[in-house]
């Protein structure tokens, strides 16, 4: 599994093309991947693609259901695991995704992505202190990783720590320079800490990579408001 936690999620939780639209083409894959399934119910490979159909369309239960049969079977399938905890979160069912993201670090001890989501989890579930010592625990394995880095300084920022926050994300922009998302987050923090002059070269930084001008005018305003 890849080591880009955070960029599955953008993509799980990518905007669902009005997942209600009944010409909505994601419908179109599920209906395909239900019909493979019902001439292949025992195919693993087939139910991993259905619940992930269910997973960009929302349908957390239906989702839920597939990773439920997969494990009822074979309870050591990593992805099954790895999914199911982060559709758990989905439904708010913490404790769920918990034993989920633990299982799959007891067959694979140390894996980036549950750490990762161990972490996160329980940063939204109030767990600042687990959530902090989690992430600075993947950072000392996995120092090279502009996630990671980022990941801590979302939980930093949201504890109003801005300074760390701010190291956090200029370390994850040195290790991905070109990460649009990195780059926003950080002059969002120039910003609230009167920077004026590096909060707008982040921008300018995002519009060079090709981000409008535009979709960002709200936080050149309040840059160019800083006295």
């Amino acid at each position: 599994m890849s080591r880009i936690f955070f960029a599955v999620c953008l993509f799980l939780c990518s905007n669902s093309i009005s997942a209600q639209n009944k010409d909505n083409p994601l419908r179109d894959s599920l209906r395909m991947a239900s019909r493979d399934l019902s001439f292949h119910p025992d195919s693993v490979d087939l139910r991993l693609k259905k619940a992930s159909w269910n997973i960009q369309l929302h349908e957390w239960n239906y989702a839920k259901d597939e990773y439920d049969i997969i494990l009822k079977f074979n309870p050591r399938n990593l992805s099954a695991l790895l999914y199911r905890a982060y559709v758990n979160v989905q439904l708010l069912r913490y404790n769920f995704a918990r034993l989920d993201y633990q299982n799959l670090l007891s067959i694979v001890p140390g894996n980036f992505e549950a750490q990762l989501g161990l972490a996160l989890l329980n940063e939204k579930d109030k767990h600042y202190t687990e959530a902090y010592d989690g992430m600075n625990h993947l950072i000392s394995q996995y120092p090279d990783s502009a996630v990671a880095y980022a990941a801590r300084a979302n939980i930093e920022f949201e504890r109003k720590m801005y300074d760390l926050a701010e190291d956090d994300y200029s370390k994850a922009i040195s290790l991905d320079s070109n990460n649009k998302d990195y780059l926003l987050n950080r002059a969002n923090i120039y910003i609230l800490k009167k920077k004026k002059d590096l909060a707008i070269a982040d921008l300018d930084r995002m519009v060079r990579l090709g981000t409008p001008r535009a979709s960002i005018k709200d936080y050149y305003l309040k840059a160019y408001k800083i006295k």
